[in-house]
C-alpha cells in the first residue's frame, strides 16, 4: 500500500519532508570502473570499445561492423508494420512541429552610442544520441531526442543503441530514419559514452550527448561533460496527479500506473482534496495491479514511493506541488487551466482529464525528457535550445568607443589589468590626435 497523508495530521510535515528525500534509486559507485572504461577508450579506441562490447553485451564486432549498414537498417526496417510506422511518423510530424516554433531569433540593433549589438543562434556541429538497447529499447526517445537535434539544425547526428546477442528492435532503427539519423552503432555502456565524446578510428566525435541510459552510462556522462555537452543526468521516472472528486478514480489509477510501471525506483503521486476520492484510486490501483503486464515492477513501485496526499484546498495542492517539483503533472481539477496558471515548478504539465501524460511520452509533441528528482525547480526539459548556442555579436564606431571607452579603462585600472586598458586607451588616443 502507499502512504497516505494528510495536511490536517500533525506529523504532515515530516513526513512530506521524508518523502521529498526518500532516495528512489539503488546508485551502485560505478565511477572507478568507467574511469578506466573511458580511459581504455581513449588510449585504445576501436579496439577497446570492441573488446567491451564482447563482454557486456556477447556480440563480436570488428571496426567495419561497429556501424549499422544503410542496407542493414532498411532490413530491419521492413520489417516494422504498416501501423507502427504511420504511428511512428505521426509521432514524429507532431515532435518536428512542436520543436520548429521554439527556435529562437538572431537579434541586432544599434544603441545610443552608435555600437551595434546583438547575437545569433547557431547548431552544434555533432550530437550524438544514447538509446538504451535490446528489445526494451524505446523508439519514442529516438524521435524526442534527435527531433529537436535536427530541428535545430546539427549537421551530423549519431545514435549508439546496444544490441546484446545481436537482438535489434526494427522500431528503434525504423525512428531514427524518420528522424534524419546520420549515423547508428551498435554499441553501448559507457564505452558508447567514450566513444561519442573522444571519438575512436572508427567513430568521430560529437559536441553533445544526449539520452537516457542505465547508472554506468550517467556515470560516463558526468565524467565527459565538459569535453562534450549533455542534456542532463535523469533519474527514475515520476508522476504527481491533482485531483478533485469528479473523475474516474481508474482513470487516476492507471495515470499513476503509467510511471509506476516504468521502474521499481518510478514514484507516482497523488493530490485530492477529497480522502474518499484517494482511497477509491487506491482501490482502483490494486484492481489494476492483478491484470498489467509490469504488475511486479509497478507494484513495487507503488508500495515503496507511492503516496496519496490529502489536502484542504487546491491552493495548498499548488504549494506542495511546487516543493515536489515533478517531472510531470497532471492537472484533474474542474479549474485545470486556472490551477496551472499558478504553477512554478515542474517539467511538463498536462491539463485536464482529457490529457493523460502518456500522450505526453509519445504524442503530444512537447518532450518527453524532463527533468527528475526535483530539479524542475532549476532546468527545463529537452528542447532545439540543447543544440544551439547564441553568439554575442558588437561592433563600436568610433563616436561609440570614445563614449563608452573610457569607463572601460577605468575598470581595468581598478582590477590591475593594465592591457586591457590600454588597449582602449591606445584607440581613445588616436581619436584624441584625430588621426
Amino acid at each position: 500500500m502507499p502512504q497516505f497523508l494528510s495536511t490536517t495530521d500533525s506529523d504532515f510535515e515530516a513526513r512530506f519532508t521524508a518523502l521529498l528525500g526518500a532516495k528512489r534509486e539503488d546508485s551502485p559507485d560505478v565511477d572507478h570502473i568507467v574511469a578506466e572504461i573511458i580511459a581504455d577508450v581513449r588510449a585504445r579506441g576501436d579496439a577497446a570499445v570492441i573488446e567491451l562490447t564482447s563482454r557486456f553485451d556477447r556480440l563480436d564486432l570488428t571496426p567495419e561492423t561497429l556501424r549499422f549498414t544503410p542496407e542493414e537498417i532498411a532490413a530491419e526496417c521492413a520489417l516494422v508494420s504498416d501501423d507502427d510506422r504511420a504511428a511512428l511518423e505521426l509521432a514524429a510530424a507532431r515532435i518536428r512541429a512542436y520543436h520548429s516554433r521554439q527556435m529562437p531569433d538572431d537579434a541586432q540593433w544599434t544603441d545610443e552610442t552608435g555600437a551595434m549589438l546583438g547575437w545569433r543562434w547557431t547548431p552544434v556541429s555533432a550530437a550524438g544520441l544514447y538509446v538504451p538497447g535490446g528489445l526494451a529499447s524505446y523508439p519514442s526517445s529516438v524521435l524526442m531526442n534527435a527531433i529537436p537535434a535536427k530541428v535545430a539544425g546539427v549537421g551530423r547526428l549519431a545514435i549508439v543503441v546496444p544490441t546484446p546477442d545481436g537482438l535489434t528492435n526494427p522500431l528503434v532503427l525504423m525512428a531514427a530514419q524518420i528522424a534524419g539519423v546520420d549515423e547508428v552503432y551498435r554499441i553501448g555502456g559507457a564505452q558508447a559514452i567514450a566513444a561519442l565524446a573522444y571519438g575512436t578510428q572508427t567513430i568521430p566525435p560529437v559536441d553533445k550527448i544526449t539520452g537516457p541510459g542505465n547508472a554506468f552510462v550517467a556515470a560516463a556522462k558526468r565524467r565527459v561533460f565538459g569535453k562534450v555537452g549533455i542534456d542532463m543526468i535523469a533519474g527514475p521516472s515520476e508522476i504527481l496527479v491533482i485531483a478533485d472528486r469528479d473523475n474516474d478514480p481508474d482513470w487516476i489509477a492507471l495515470d499513476l500506473l503509467s510511471q509506476a510501471e516504468h521502474d521499481e525506483s518510478a514514484q507516482s503521486l497523488l493530490i485530492t482534496d477529497y480522502a474518499d476520492f484517494g482511497r477509491a484510486v487506491a482501490q482502483a490501483v490494486d484492481k489494476r495491479l492483478q491484470t498489467l503486464e509490469r504488475r511486479a515492477i509497478a507494484g513495487a513501485s507503488w508500495r515503496d514511493f507511492g503516496a496519496i496526499i490529502t489536502v484542504k484546498d487546491m491552493d495548498e495542492a499548488v504549494a506542495l506541488s511546487d516543493r515536489i517539483a515533478p517531472e510531470h503533472l497532471e492537472l484533474c481539477t474542474a479549474d485545470a487551466d486556472g490551477l496551472a496558471a499558478k504553477i512554478t515548478h515542474a517539467g511538463a504539465i498536462f491539463i485536464g482529464s482529457w490529457t493523460p501524460e502518456a500522450i505526453g511520452d509519445y504524442i503530444g509533441g512537447p518532450n518527453h525528457v524532463l527533468p527528475t528528482a526535483r530539479s524542475a525547480r532549476f532546468s527545463s526539459g529537452l528542447s532545439v535550445m540543447d543544440f544551439i548556442k547564441r553568439t554575442t555579436l558588437s561592433r563600436m564606431t568610433p563616436d561609440a568607443l570614445a563614449a563608452i571607452g573610457p569607463a572601460a579603462e577605468r575598470l581595468a585600472q581598478s582590477e590591475s589589468l593594465q592591457a586591457h586598458g590600454l588597449s582602449v586607451r591606445a584607440r581613445l588616443d588616436r581619436l584624441n590626435r584625430g588621426d
